[in-house]
């Protein structure tokens, strides 16, 4: 799942109107913008098989430490945590935490049988990318209405706040068509390379949520 994500990210700044988004992305994204480093430094392995599915032409087959149940679990307590100790807000802290957690419950939705519930155990996964329509459908509907509590929880204190949130939109928009209707990249390492780039979506979002306000404030 891509958009997905981003949307329950949206989404839940409803529910912790203190913790900027880039915080909740952040969160929400974790176990993927942590995979690519395990990927590069050679903790955890993939291969680009074509037709493996109908979306996703990506074979998962080694990715405990970002992927696995059990670590999800880990991770979410850690980010949680951190979050608690940096910012003294309880609520965030609970939602980051959560957000980390739900990044596997939603790949579970897409993906084929790969995500372990932990190393060399058993592995799961719904299978919805062997569909178009459903996996499109999740996708979308995901974001769309995280875009639309964010929207309806918060508005802009100036022009920036308009147009770096809809450039920040704009941008995972595209990079999601691209990573579902583009060519696969040529081998292992510029996929984890281009994953890498996802990082960039966290300063953007904190850019964008700096200059925007609690719609039920003033």
């Amino acid at each position: 799942m891509f958009i997905g994500h981003f949307g329950v990210a949206f989404a839940a700044k409803r529910l912790a109107p203190r913790t900027s988004l880039a915080t909740l992305i952040l969160a929400s994204q974790f176990l993927d913008l942590l995979w690519p480093i395990l990927l590069l430094l050679g903790f955890e392995h993939v291969r680009i098989v074509p037709g493996i599915t109908k979306v996703q032409p990506f074979d998962f087959y080694d990715y405990p430490f970002s992927h696995s149940l059990t670590m999800a679990l880990r991770w979410a307590l850690a980010v949680g945590l951190f979050y608690y100790l940096a910012r003294r807000y309880v609520r965030g802290a609970w939602v980051a935490g959560a957000l980390v957690l739900s990044h596997w419950v939603l790949d579970w939705l897409v993906h084929r049988p790969d995500l372990p519930l932990w190393r060399g155990g058993p592995k799961y996964g719904l299978g919805l990318w062997n569909s178009w329509p459903a996996s499109i459908s999740v996708e979308v509907i995901l974001f769309g209405v995280g875009i639309w509590l964010y929207l309806s929880s918060t508005r802009a204190r100036d022009r920036v706040g308009v147009y770096a949130l809809w450039s920040l939109i704009t941008l995972l928009s595209l990079g999601w068509l691209a990573a579902v209707f583009g060519p696969p990249p040529p081998d292992t390492h510029q996929l984890a390379l281009g994953a890498l780039g996802m990082w960039i979506v966290v300063p953007w979002a904190w850019w964008a949520d700096a200059h925007r306000e609690d719609s039920s404030s003033g």
